[in-house]
């Protein structure tokens, strides 16, 4: 399996799979401009700027027209709304598995400020776990997986400094936000720690960055 990260973080998310999977897509569309044509989907997961890009969509749907784009029922009407032909919508269930013979997908339901879902895939002989913006993954799991992709957002303890720091300055910490619809690098280390199998990857996604 190969991945590609074209960026991760609160400026844009954006990774392709073995070439042909794009999941997330909030680039611009000079990011992946040479690589587009060997997109065979496009997997979405909610409707933040940074990883629902809709000029970069709009330009998709328009250079690619019979390109697909799969999603939770959520993302419909946002699809349709960027010019793309409710035909190349494949609505996707959370739970259920979806064959597109090159490699199957299912949808895992995340926690955060808006709905959202990770993804699981499946080629032919390795398996992909992928998930960020969530607060818990607790209840998931994603057993001797060849590759997990999974949100780090932040380290707790210099989380904690950050908040202490601006309450002693009279400041209002946003902190509060990232805590409450992020995951931090505890909770994923201990996903992968009880996930990964001997042969397994990891990747962390989403790292915090600073407002200016």
């Amino acid at each position: 399996m190969t991945y590609n990260i074209i960026s991760t973080g609160s400026q844009g998310n954006a990774v392709v799979i073995n070439d042909i999977v794009l999941i997330d897509c909030g680039v611009s569309f000079k990011s992946i401009r040479h690589i587009y044509k060997d997109f065979k989907i496009v997997l979405l997961t909610h409707i933040h700027n940074d990883h629902f890009n809709k000029s970069t969509i709009k330009t998709l749907a328009r250079e690619r027209p019979t390109l697909r784009f799969a999603c939770c029922d959520w993302l419909i009407q946002r699809l349709v709304a960027c010019g793309v032909d409710k035909k190349n919508i494949d609505v996707l269930e959370i739970g259920k598995i979806h064959d597109y013979s090159l490699f199957k997908v299912s949808p895992i339901k995340l926690y955060h400020n808006v709905p959202n879902c990770g993804y699981r895939l499946f080629f032919e002989t390795e398996k992909l776990f992928y998930a960020t913006d969530t607060n818990t993954l607790e209840g998931i799991s994603a057993k001797d997986y060849d590759l997990h992709m999974v949100e780090a957002n932040y380290i707790d303890e210099e989380m904690a400094g950050r908040i202490a720091e601006k309450l002693a300055n009279d400041e209002y910490p946003y902190e509060y936000e990232v805590i409450k619809n992020h995951l931090s690098k505890s909770k994923c280390d201990n996903f992968i720690y009880s996930n990964i199998g001997a042969k397994g990857q990891y990747v962390y996604l989403h790292g915090h960055q600073d407002k200016e």
